[in-house]
């Protein structure tokens, strides 16, 4: 009879895991884990997108501003672009994203159970419908945001909050788009000190 521990589950670090996210197949079937010849794969930047074009990244950089400031709270834009990031495969935001949900205080537990939150009991009713909007929305093109995801986000979100929240899940998959396109290497990304109230 195997024990409890002969099925548990190893711990793995955090850049084992993303290195892991970054070489994981593609949904194409190309293998992006292998490089000519079949030899590993090491992620290389395609271009700097920052000195590329200074000011697109400025008008992208008014978006996150903007959300900054918007309706809702921090620590929710953060659970939002996390999830969209592991949808879209893009471990230069996951990365990110998951240092500042840290920074921002958040769990562990509910980090690593962001992929699975439907199975879960940690995240709010609030949570779960921005969650599956978020889902909805960058996955826009296999179900066209179904109305019962918008009817329960409407239940938790008031106009001026669900537009909010459509345009932080917007901002999320434009830089996703941006940081997979390029290849933004991951693991460099540290977030701001946190404000200590005095």
């Amino acid at each position: 009879m195997a024990s409890s521990q002969d099925n548990a589950i190893p711990l793995v670090s955090r850049e084992l895991l993303l290195n892991w996210l970054a070489a994981r197949p593609r949904a194409d079937g190309k293998d992006m884990g292998r490089g000519p010849g079949g030899g590993s794969y090491v992620m290389q930047p395609r271009i700097d997108y920052r000195k590329a074009s200074p000011a697109a990244l400025k008008a992208v950089q008014g978006l996150e501003e903007y959300l900054g400031h918007c309706s809702l709270e921090p620590k929710l834009i953060h659970l939002l672009k996390m999830r969209a990031s592991q949808i879209n495969g893009c471990a230069y935001c996951i990365d990110m994203h998951s240092k500042d949900l840290r920074a921002a205080g958040e769990t562990e537990q509910r980090i690593y159970a962001l992929d699975a939150w439907r199975e879960t009991p940690f995240f709010s009713d609030r949570e779960r419908a921005a969650l599956a909007w978020t889902e909805a929305v960058t996955l826009v093109a296999r179900d066209h945001v179904p109305d019962e995801v918008f009817a329960e986000a409407r239940q938790h979100f008031n106009e001026n909050e669900l537009m909010d929240l459509t345009l932080a899940v917007a901002t999320i998959n434009l830089w996703n788009r941006i940081a997979i396109s390029f290849r933004a290497v991951p693991g460099h990304y540290q977030p701001a000190p946190r404000k200590v109230a005095v």
